[in-house]
């Protein structure tokens, strides 16, 4: 007699696989990733951007900030791959550095303004009444006003520095999240199971926090991804104009600030901190939009 036999007559029910289990799913979403080369090429490029912030004092051959002024204006070469900058300093040095500054706004911003946007309009469609109109009006006022307009003001009162450029793009980006939540909750409270849920009497915080909010983060987490790149270009446009990281501080909008200024003769001052802007978001939205397709199959064809 098998021991699941006897597992049975015993009243024990064997182990079984679950395959709505998290490991299957996720091995269905490595499954769908893989069967999209854009979406492969993207992700390709997140973790080669994220590897060069990791190891960037291994990887750059020289210090980002020392001053060589003999060596100013220098064109690539073997000692300096993508030549320097006004003052001499080593531009494939500040680019591999200059990561950690862009690349860490988005990783701050996203996360951040995802989760308090998520949950104020997961809140604001759940209670409906007085205090989604309330929410909804001022989310409105914010998405009236050109999101890098506002930004730049909010930098602008709150002083060039790279956080307070972050903390201006976080409060910009949070009604893209409560508008996008607020929607997916309209739908879901009037479900069977969140229904159900109030009948048995679940406060409303529990079905949002149970049901409303999990079954809300698919199209959340695609706006995420995909707010990275837009996070990135933002960062760029704000140190371009001054309101973030300040010299001598690496950051690929100042680098192509500064660089403006000898872009016809020495187009790389320019040209490479630009280039890396252009990829690293193109990998993000990339990345995002392959998400989008294998979160919602539907969406394939469109």
């Amino acid at each position: 007699m098998s021991a699941e036999h006897l597992a049975t007559t015993s009243g024990e029910l064997p182990a079984r696989a679950d395959p709505s289990g998290l490991g299957h799913r996720l091995g269905l979403l490595w499954y769908r990733i893989r069967t999209s080369p854009l979406t492969l090429v993207g992700l390709g490029i997140i973790l080669l951007v994220l590897l060069v912030m990791a190891l960037a004092p291994l990887l750059a051959p020289h210090d980002p900030n020392v001053v060589d002024l003999a060596a100013r204006l220098a064109p690539p070469s073997r000692a300096h791959w993508f030549g320097t900058d006004e003052v001499g300093r080593d531009l494939f040095s500040r680019i591999l550095y200059g990561s950690r500054q862009s690349v860490s706004v988005a990783l701050f911003v996203v996360p951040v303004s995802g989760i308090l946007g998520s949950i104020v309009g997961c809140f604001a469609g759940s209670m409906g009444g007085r205090v989604d109109t309330v929410i909804m009006r001022g989310t409105d006022i914010m998405l009236s006003v050109p999101s890098l307009v506002l930004t730049m003001a909010l930098a602008a009162a709150l002083g060039p520095s790279l956080f307070n450029a972050m903390l201006a793009i976080t409060v910009v980006r949070i009604p893209c999240y409560v508008r996008l939540a607020r929607g997916q909750a309209l739908v879901i409270r009037e479900l069977n199971y969140a229904k159900a849920a109030r009948a048995f009497g679940a406060s409303r915080w529990h079905v949002v926090r149970w049901h409303v909010l999990r079954n809300a983060m698919p199209p959340i987490i695609v706006q995420a991804t995909l707010d990275v790149g837009g996070t990135i270009l933002m960062a760029a446009a704000l140190g371009f104009i001054g309101l973030g990281a300040q010299q001598p501080t690496a950051e690929w909008g100042a680098m192509v600030a500064t660089g403006r200024n000898f872009i016809l003769d020495q187009w790389w001052c320019s040209a490479f901190p630009g280039f890396a802007i252009l990829l690293t978001a193109t990998g993000c939205n990339l990345f995002g939009d392959g998400l989008r397709d294998v979160l919602d199959p539907k969406q394939k064809g469109r």
